[in-house]
């Protein structure tokens, strides 16, 4: 595990941009494995690799490049490492950023599953209030957390390993017809 570390922190320094969009691409594939596995129980025969590719595809087009472009610009907009830093960023990111990211995610989601742009919005309508209200449960503390003490090239790896369960819930959420 040890020399995993160390090849993804040299990757990290020589790429960090490809990098992060390819972690969080893996990592929303993986909440997906386990949203289908675990919660849905569909099991081995159930299992739908053309979702899990759709969720993957999310992840490395939308997700890796949206948060972690989210992430320069939050450092530029809110400087430091200090606690008070730290509740500024958390308070952009959960009051400014994470009700967007969270509706355009959906929709995204809603689009690659075919769905119209009536049903889309009807789905958003249906789904975005408690997806939010999760996503108030779980982000606020692991993002102060991840603010306060993860350097800026790390986060979205960060965010991407606590997101699993999360990604699993949002691929719940986003694949529910």
């Amino acid at each position: 595990m040890a020399t995993f570390w160390r090849a993804y922190q040299r990757l990290m320094v020589r790429h960090p941009w490809k990098v992060q969009i390819i972690t969080a691409g893996a990592l929303v594939g993986a909440g997906d494995v386990i949203s289908q596995q675990v919660v849905e129980r569909r099991g081995l025969s159930g299992h739908s690799c053309r979702r899990t590719l759709k969720m993957m595809t999310i992840g490395f087009c939308f997700v890796g490049p949206v948060v972690g472009g989210w992430y320069q610009v939050l450092d530029r907009l809110v400087i430091g490492r200090t606690k008070a830093a730290a509740l500024q960023k958390m308070l952009l990111d959960q009051i400014g950023f994470a009700p967007c990211f969270l509706a355009c995610f959906l929709t995204v989601a809603g689009t690659l599953n075919g769905l119209s742009v009536e049903e889309n919005w009807n789905k958003l309508k249906e789904d975005y209030t408690d997806a939010l209200i999760t996503n108030y449960y779980i982000w606020p503390a692991v993002q102060i957390a991840n603010f306060y003490f993860i350097p800026l090239n790390y986060r979205l790896a960060v965010v991407q390993c606590v997101a699993i369960i999360w990604n699993s819930y949002l691929s719940w959420k986003a694949n529910r017809l």
